[in-house]
């Protein structure tokens, strides 16, 4: 079992900048993979970034450039660092992280950008 829990989310005028948290309940030697996804009102939840085990990173197209996904193994934690952000970025963001074939999720963060 794997408890995720995320912080860091607000509220943030475009161009701004948020730092997102996952905070594990356990090692994340021990996890695969962890990312970050996002759900829009009416929308699809959507990869944002992920990292695996081995320090592979994968972002999706809408953040390249913008988003960074790093870790902090002392911690457990997976951060999303968000820069210049855009209205269309608001969502709720979902942390997760995938344990031998299972994915766990967080409870999510609500971020919106402001025009």
């Amino acid at each position: 079992q794997v408890q995720l829990v995320e912080s860091g989310g607000g509220l943030v005028r475009a161009g701004g900048s948020l730092r997102l948290s996952c905070a594990a309940s356990v090692s994340i030697f021990s996890i695969d993979a962890m990312g970050w996804f996002r759900q829009a009102p009416g929308k699809q939840r959507a990869l944002v970034a992920a990292i695996t085990s081995s320090g592979g990173i994968n972002y999706a197209d809408f953040v390249k450039g913008r988003f960074t996904i790093s870790r902090d193994f002392a911690k457990n934690t997976v951060y999303l660092q968000m820069n210049s952000l855009k209205p269309d970025d608001t969502a709720v963001y979902y942390c997760s992280a995938d344990v031998k074939g299972f994915r766990y999720w967080g409870q999510g963060t609500q971020v919106t950008v402001s025009s």
